[in-house]
């Protein structure tokens, strides 16, 4: 759940808005008690709360995918106690632009006492320099720093400057929150002032496409409306909404058969290694607003169940989009779930390895638990020597080849084999080298 971001250009909230400015922007909360959403960080007393309510010159470091409202708290900061708005991106300001504003913020702090908000978005695409370039302004508190950023802080921001400032972590709005915004935007006179209603179908296939963001669903619903009065109607229908967002309804339900029917098709694309058809799925479930952390978990497990040791590389490649989803959300991330269902639709295939686990934990709960061989216990404590544990015991280092003849498994489970490499990919050669292992290992 979150705020919503609105367009880069508008103005402070305490400012009145054209009529023609964008739905988001006139939608855009002026006040933290217009928020819907981030209970976490609007709570009574809660850091931000202060921060705004109370004119403390705290900088902030605002952590979150893109559309989750990180413009919209640095206007209603910079507009709750009449501060003066600065505005930088990162994507083409440099160290003299920041030093430009600094300097026009020390001059209204030294002549009017007033103090100036300067927000910089997408701060993570600053260098080193151009960071260390803020931090005696912050240290000072010529200006209060609010920056925004679509990457982990602790990587993409230096040490220094991140120690100065309160980080903010938003998180994506959920369905009922866009979809509280977007009833606001349809009655609000600041809105649509009731103009036009939207269908029960077509608002919940808005929902889907949002992907929590409250400024694409408001975009939506403005060109939708417009094309309704334009027509003369006054309900804004599936089909009229489908061609004002470009995108067809994917008939897909998270909580119905759809849901695991395409989850099913997706999974069963990648095993029989069709990268085509696994990227269809996985277009479809984006599209229609599939939780992206359940497809990667997905993947993570596909990419032992399936593949194993037959290309080792396809758990990192699984897990690293699953970090990517974490990291950076939706829209980007979908481009690092799409590289990890190719790789594992195009890796050698082997269930090798839950064959093992599902094989050991079979022999376990059957009773095949025998005592550990005296060898292999502990020989760490008091009196262990007395006991036999650690006796004999080889340390395979020692050994040229680094193994040697030892008993390992319990005496019941001696020369039982779990894993059985499928000779496929990686797993061939793994298989030799098991091969060879197992025959010193056993004395055989």
């Amino acid at each position: 759940m979150t705020l919503f971001e609105p367009d880069r250009d508008a103005r402070p909230a305490a400012e009145p808005l054209d009529a023609a400015a964008p739905l988001a922007a006139r939608m855009r909360p002026r006040t933290l008690d217009e928020v819907v959403g981030q209970e976490h960080l609007l709570a009574s007393g809660s850091p931000l709360r202060r921060l705004v309510e109370g004119d403390a010159p705290m900088s902030l470091i605002l952590f979150g995918p893109p559309g989750t409202g990180k413009t919209t708290l640095a206007l209603i900061v910079s507009s709750a106690t009449n501060r003066r708005f600065e505005q930088l991106s990162a994507l083409n300001a440099g160290v003299k632009d920041v030093r430009e504003v600094i300097a026009r913020a020390k001059a209204e702090l030294t002549h009017n006492g007033r103090q100036t908000v300067l927000f910089i978005d997408e701060i993570h695409r600053f260098s080193k320099t151009q960071q260390d370039s803020l931090l005696s302004a912050v240290e000072a508190r010529h200006v209060t720093l609010v920056a925004a950023t679509t990457e982990n802080p602790f990587f993409s921001i230096v040490a220094p400057l991140l120690s100065r400032s309160l980080l903010l972590t938003l998180q994506p709005l959920d369905d009922a929150a866009v979809g509280q915004l977007v009833d606001r935007a349809l009655t609000d006179e600041r809105g649509l002032n009731d103009a036009v209603r939207l269908d029960d179908d077509a608002r919940a296939h808005l929902l889907r496409l949002s992907g929590g963001d409250a400024r694409r669903a408001l975009t939506a619903i403005e060109a939708a409306a417009g094309t309704v009065l334009a027509e003369g109607r006054s309900a804004i229908d599936l089909a009229t909404l489908e061609q004002a967002v470009d995108s067809a309804a994917v008939r897909y339900d998270r909580d119905g058969d759809q849901h695991y029917d395409v989850i099913s098709a997706f999974i069963k694309s990648i095993r029989g290694s069709d990268a085509d058809a696994a990227v269809h799925y996985l277009a479809r479930m984006l599209e229609a607003g599939e939780d992206p952390r359940f497809i990667a978990r997905r993947l993570v497990v596909h990419a032992s169940e399936d593949i194993g040791l037959a290309d080792p590389t396809a758990l990192l490649a699984a897990t690293a989009a699953a970090q990517a989803v974490q990291l950076i959300g939706l829209p980007e991330a979908r481009i690092n779930l799409a590289q990890a269902t190719i790789h594992l639709a195009l890796a050698p295939k082997s269930n090798a390895v839950i064959r093992a686990i599902d094989a050991a934990q079979a022999d376990v709960k059957a009773g095949l638990a025998g005592a550990v061989p005296p060898a292999l216990r502990d020989s760490h404590y008091p009196g262990s020597a007395k006991l036999g544990a650690g006796a004999r015991y080889v340390y395979p280092p020692d050994v040229p080849d680094g193994v040697v003849t030892q008993q390992y498994p319990p005496d019941e489970l001696v020369a039982r084999d779990y894993y059985e490499p499928a000779g496929r990919g990686n797993e061939k050669a793994v298989g030799e080298r098991l091969t060879r292992l197992r025959a010193v290992i056993r004395g055989t």
